[in-house]
């Protein structure tokens, strides 16, 4: 239907080069054009013209002025497919993808056969998941141009994706007729292996396998070939032809883990026996190979066991291997297994440095880099064992013996950060990185040690060493979505009690998640005309559960619970309460606490001279981008603001919506379900909170942090009086039979009982204590700060937050009291932790006890 304001020719004219000018990105040119049509008095209303200027100047980044002009043109000509595509497209450049939808449907009342605007709905519609109106969107597009192939592979994939498998079939199958078959064409093959996945995912094995043999010609990835035939020929039972299939896979490529056990499989060998025959025929095979000489480690036992993990050890040590005790770490999980290598290890270092052999007999003489590399492992092995000392005079041995050898400097540095002296750490980390200043790792492990021992700007600092130049460290991390070193940065910011920076970092964090999804856009027309269709699939569905990745899994954790933190502590109320106590002090406090305010208030005028300096930078940066681009920059994101952040109107809804992924992609994660508790509990949700200690009951009944949930959720229950009686209706029946018939007192003793000798256990049954009755506060200290060498768990992260949490108050006066002579039995227990030392630790009171982001890195 024609636009109901129609411009003459020469005006027309000139629109169509605005629309060039748009698509060319003139925009400048764009701007003098509409100028022109708009500066007659007789258009100076032209919805289309105005709608087209304000998509410009929303390019250029007047956002205000371009939504001005878009409304304005869309009022003028409501019946202009132009003007409503427009308002979609300004939509979807404020990611409303909904709005943007609605648009584009609108602008289809007008042109229902409009390519452009079906094409921009489909990408919607795939962005958004609205699979049935995408299906019919490509339908539309099916039929409009049959001739196209980006028409078919879309019309057949919103069929797969449906999971109508036989409609995608026969879509694909009719599509693959009409193609040429040269000798070698790498996007015809990746359309047979696309259709092949089809058909495997519509549960027919043996037609996808028929499909395979009849083009295998056509497939140019002949190892994926040879792969996805191996696995098909296995799941239909025919394990010789399988056999054959990974034999020959072996022949290209020996050190696949994957390969073996797939050949096990093929040749149905159960057995230790019939395992050991197949690596020993490719240990003679491949004689270099090693993935044959380790996998059998991970199933013999004994002595065979004994005799094959010597050989293996001997020659790793002979030839240098350092990530030597990485590969044999998965082994110490096995107690037997445990004890072979500790006396293996053992005797080889007696023997190496009494007769420079690994035999008592001295015989064949080894070189002295054997001694040093058996240096190297067992110092690993006795941090491992938590015996740090050791691990220290190990290699500090080593060191001795070939002091120009980096990984001896990193391990040192690894174990005084086991042994909880982070300080100390970061001083090896910095050697080694000194050593050589071109290696990205060590910088890397120097910064990621700083950020451990609260070290940020040094940090940024090391890191700065391999960003571009001219541009802040931290602003070009952030750029180039380092996660590593600002989940690091958020926990190290959380250490110290800044918590508006924490949650500025995490908040960047789940910006890139966000920014991972948008960049879909750019494949959704990409991967249909490169016929990247797996790749394509694989990415789509990727992006269904991206936020179940382990790095927003953790950065949702911290900022969680610096939210619940903030909940129970808010910032202001703190400030407010100091200024109240000042009166009340007697002169000496007061002339502290305003040393302190003194030294505070020079700390942030230091912060804010900085953060100047980094403005100026930034400032410097973006004309020199201005500069380099003829137009202006797309607007910038809003500023996270450190201020603002941490005194949040809603702590408990801020912390909501990092927990809302969680609970749709991880709730396999009990750290999921724990979080949320801590969040209804707070709220005051019961039946949310049931919810919550319910799924975390089916995924782990003897998770000991969940116990204190249920004794915390029953006292709740116990001495809430305003709970209506269809609540109280729906806990009757819904109870687990964890609770059912037990108080909170009763659930707490038996926990307490059935772990008389776990550290941790007692310590979080011993928090429960005064929660339940304030007069047991003495006896959960007397509890929780024994020492006994028996107790489990009796590790060093247990400890100093038992520490922390007496010294905080968390058990009271008593708690209080006792801490001091606490702190001196855990510093003889752990000569090497700072936390323990006469000083008093860095960590304030405002320390959040991150129980579920402990550094478990070996």
């Amino acid at each position: 239907m024609p636009s109901k304001n129609p411009l003459p020719p020469k005006e027309n004219a000139l629109f169509k080069r605005i629309l060039k000018c748009y698509e060319q990105k003139q925009y400048k040119n764009g701007l003098k054009f509409s100028k022109t049509i708009l500066g007659n008095p007789k258009y100076s209303e032209h919805g289309e013209t105005l709608a087209m200027k304000g998509l410009i100047l929303n390019c250029l980044g007047r956002k205000e002025e371009a939504y001005d002009h878009v409304k304005r043109g869309l009022t003028n000509d409501l019946q202009s497919q132009v003007c409503w595509h427009v308002y979609g497209l300004m939509q979807r450049s404020d990611k409303q993808y909904a709005k943007a939808i609605s648009a584009y449907r609108n602008a289809l009342r007008w042109d229902k056969d409009n390519i452009q605007i079906l094409r921009d709905l489909s990408l919607l519609q795939i962005q958004m998941r609205d699979l049935e109106g995408y299906k019919e969107t490509r339908h539309q597009l099916f039929q409009l141009r049959p001739t196209q192939r980006a028409s078919w592979i879309g019309f057949a994939m919103s069929y797969h994706l449906l999971e109508d498998f036989e409609m995608a079939l026969k879509i694909l199958e009719e599509f693959r007729k009409t193609q040429k078959k040269p000798t070698y064409d790498y996007e015809y093959s990746e359309l047979l292996l696309y259709q092949n996945m089809v058909i495997r995912e519509s549960g027919d094995v043996q037609g996808a396998l028929d499909h395979l043999d009849l083009y295998h010609q056509s497939i140019c990835d002949k190892i994926n070939l040879k792969e996805i035939k191996g696995r098909y020929l296995l799941s239909l039972g025919r394990e010789e032809e399988a056999e054959q299939i990974y034999v020959d896979l072996l022949k290209r490529n020996q050190e696949n883990h994957e390969y073996y056990h797939q050949l096990e499989a093929s040749r149905k060998a159960k057995t230790i026996d019939e395992r050991m025959a197949i690596y020993m025929e490719y240990q003679e095979k491949y004689p270099r190979a090693q993935a044959p000489k380790k996998l059998p480690l991970f199933f013999l036992t004994g002595a065979r066991f004994e005799s094959k993990l010597t050989n293996y050890m001997k020659a790793a040590l002979r030839k240098g291997v350092p990530p030597l005790f990485v590969e044999l770490r998965p082994l110490y999980s096995d107690p037997d297994k445990f004890k072979m290598i500790d006396k293996i290890v053992n005797s080889f270092l007696v023997n190496l440095q009494n007769v420079s052999s690994f035999e008592e007999s001295g015989s064949p003489k080894e070189s002295p880099t054997t001694l040093l590399w058996m240096y190297y492992y067992i110092s690993q092995h006795c941090d491992y064992k938590e015996e740090y000392q050791k691990a220290l005079d190990y290699v500090n041995a080593a060191i001795d013996h070939t002091p120009t050898l980096i990984e001896l400097f990193t391990l040192k540095g690894k174990i005084y950060k086991h042994a909880g002296d982070p300080e100390e750490a970061v001083k090896w980390l910095d050697e080694a990185q000194s050593m050589d200043t071109a290696d990205r790792y060590i910088n890397c492990k120097a910064a990621k040690y700083m950020l451990r021992a609260n070290k940020v700007p040094d940090a940024e600092v090391m890191c700065g060493k391999f960003t571009r130049e001219g541009v802040p460290p931290m602003e070009n991390l952030n750029e180039m979505q380092c996660m590593w070193f600002q989940s690091e940065c958020a926990l190290a910011y959380q250490r110290m009690g800044k918590f508006g920076e924490c949650l500025k970092k995490c908040s960047e964090i789940d910006r890139h998640f966000s920014e991972i999804i948008e960049d879909q856009f750019d494949f959704h027309t990409y991967c249909m005309r490169k016929m990247t269709l797996k790749a394509y699939v694989d990415l789509l569905r990727l992006e269904n559960k991206l936020r179940s990745h382990k790095f927003y899994e953790r950065i949702a954790g911290v900022a969680i619970r610096t939210y619940i933190r903030l909940f129970d502590n808010p910032l202001e109320e703190m400030d407010r309460s100091s200024e109240k106590t000042a009166d009340k002090m007697d002169p000496s406090e007061l002339k502290k606490l305003k040393n302190k305010a003194k030294k505070a208030q020079r700390k942030a005028e230091q912060e804010k001279a900085a953060a100047e300096q980094d403005k100026k930078k930034k400032e410097l940066h973006n004309k020199n981008k201005k500069k380099a681009d003829d137009e202006m920059d797309t607007p910038a994101k809003d500023e996270l603001i450190p201020e603002k952040l941490e005194r949040p109107e809603d702590p408990l809804e801020e912390a909501t919506k990092f927990l809302t992924p969680l609970l749709m992609l991880s709730p396999d994660n009990i750290n999921t379900h724990l979080l949320a508790f801590e969040i209804y509990f707070r709220r005051g949700k019961t039946l949310l909170m049931l919810r919550a200690i319910k799924q975390a009951l089916t995924l782990d009944p003897n998770n000991l942090q969940l116990q204190g949930c249920l004794v915390k959720f029953m006292n709740f229950v116990e001495k809430s009086k305003t709970t209506p009686d269809i609540v109280q209706n729906v806990l009757k029946v819904s109870y687990p039979a964890a609770l059912k018939g037990k108080s909170a007192s009763q659930l707490n003793d038996a926990f307490m009982k059935k772990h008389p000798n776990d550290l941790e256990a007692q310590f979080i049954g011993g928090k429960m204590m005064p929660l339940l009755s304030e007069g047991d506060a003495g006896k959960a200290v007397t509890i929780v700060t024994k020492l006994d060498p028996s107790l489990s768990n009796r590790k060093l992260d247990i400890c100093r937050e038992i520490f922390f949490s007496l010294r905080d108050g968390d058990f009271g006066s008593v708690g209080k009291q006792s801490s001091e002579g606490y702190r001196k039995a855990c510093g003889d227990v752990f000569p090497l932790a700072k936390c323990f030392k006469d000083a008093e630790p860095s960590s304030p009171k405002e320390i959040i006890k991150n129980n579920k982001d402990r550094d478990v890195e070996s």
